[in-house]
């Protein structure tokens, strides 16, 4: 059984950092979460900075609390970012207008931090939703997706003992979830399965982090591929409609993709380091020299942590090019069936760049498809969103059912 590291202390403050960051008078208690979860979390803590700090998110508030045609449309002209051809933001015009365009809603909510996997599928499901996510606050956790939530945890603990250690600095986070990969690794190498492996990787100039449902060695003697597979549980007894099977296919794809980068040694430790203002020889805390000690390597600093890290990667082979998704019932966890499907790069690096370009401000958000708008009916945002409105400011008719992008 893997031991899986529980950070049940962190805060963000390094003691031989405090020239550069903000002191905090005392630890702060976390939880390592879900991937869903931490997204939702994020935003959320980004929005509540970001209303502090800046103009533009001073209209957030209103826009909040008396959603209204012309809130729409503030949101989505906070949302460009596209540079003007006016004649007059020509550097040969005397009246030169100066660019007041916001950031980008990388560097509001993501500053600093990597994009999850969970945040370019919720932007593919819907850009225009993933907008007002961002600006109105985090989606909702309803009781469908708390039940996929414990689900995942079971399986978690079938495989995976958890052990508190108490962590005190950003160093020591990160060296945190580098352990608990070589950990993950490491049972999947001794008993052909794993579970909750947190992998992080860059990916299109973009820094991502996820973590993996599953990961199972084949069968066969002559294959060494890992076999990627991810769980998804329903609270209907029926298969779910092809933009779900389309969005949990970006999903492992990406898993895949930040997989075989890792394994090809293609982590770049130095902009790792400078992009998440890190101290690579930041003296770790005694309770993770320990855990390293125990999975049979001595680490004093992160950069130890990352260079066994790294050493780990290649020691793999890429994931096999067939993925699985699997749809359980969350009733009885009865299986209503599986997806196996193949591979595809230039697909993946096409949904990839479609979602940075978003996140990065090049690309305005788009509504979803008219064919996949039965989507509005289950969401949250559907009251302030022109696509659900009947052109009258009417909301049209809501399902009682839980969020239709089921975990």
């Amino acid at each position: 059984m893997q031991i899986l590291i529980k950070s049940s202390c962190y805060s963000i403050v390094a003691p031989n950092m405090a020239s550069t960051r903000t002191s905090s008078s005392s630890d702060i208690p976390i939880e390592i979460v879900s991937d869903d979860e931490m997204a939702l979390i994020e935003a959320a803590f980004a929005l509540a900075r970001s209303s502090s700090s800046s103009s533009s998110s001073s209209s957030f508030s209103a826009i909040r609390s008396s959603p209204s045609p012309l809130s729409i449309t503030s949101i989505t002209l906070v949302s460009k970012r596209r540079i003007s051809t006016d004649i007059e933001d020509t550097p040969f015009h005397k009246n030169k207008k100066i660019s007041t365009l916001p950031p980008s809603f990388l560097k509001r909510f993501r500053n600093n931090r990597p994009l999850s996997v969970t945040d370019l599928t919720s932007t593919e499901w819907c850009p225009k939703q993933m907008e007002f996510s961002l600006l109105l606050g985090g989606q909702k956790v309803n009781k469908v997706m708390k039940a996929g939530i414990a689900r995942h945890a079971k399986l978690e603990e079938e495989v995976i003992k958890r052990v508190e250690v108490k962590v005190k600095s950003q160093e020591d986070y990160w060296a945190l979830k580098f352990l608990n990969f070589i950990n993950g690794v490491n049972q999947l190498l001794f008993e052909g399965l794993t579970r909750e492996l947190p992998v992080i990787g860059f990916a299109e100039d973009i820094w991502m982090v996820g973590v993996i449902d599953e990961i199972r060695m084949p069968l066969t003697k002559n294959d060494h591929n890992p076999i990627l597979i991810d769980t998804k549980t329903r609270a209907r007894d029926t298969r779910p409609a092809e933009p779900q099977r389309r969005n949990g296919r970006l999903q492992l794809m990406c898993y895949k993709y930040l997989w075989d980068n890792l394994v090809a040694d293609d982590f770049p430790s130095e902009i790792f380091f400078t992009y998440f203002g890190l101290n690579p020889q930041h003296n770790l805390c005694e309770g993770l020299k320990l855990i390293g000690a125990d999975s049979g390597f001595s680490a004093s600093t992160l950069d130890d942590v990352v260079r066994y890290y790294r050493n780990t990667c290649r020691m793999l082979a890429p994931a096999h090019d067939q993925l699985l998704l699997r749809y359980e019932y969350q009733k009885d966890h009865s299986l209503l069936g599986e997806d196996k499907f193949v591979y595809d790069s230039e697909w993946l690096k096409n949904q990839i760049r479609c979602c940075v370009e978003f996140w990065l401000g090049e690309r305005e958000a788009t509504y979803t498809p008219e064919e996949e708008r039965w989507k509005c009916r289950f969401c949250q945002f559907g009251a302030v969103c022109p696509a659900f409105t009947d052109g009258k400011g009417t909301v049209a008719h809501r399902s009682q059912d839980s969020n239709i992008k089921e975990g």
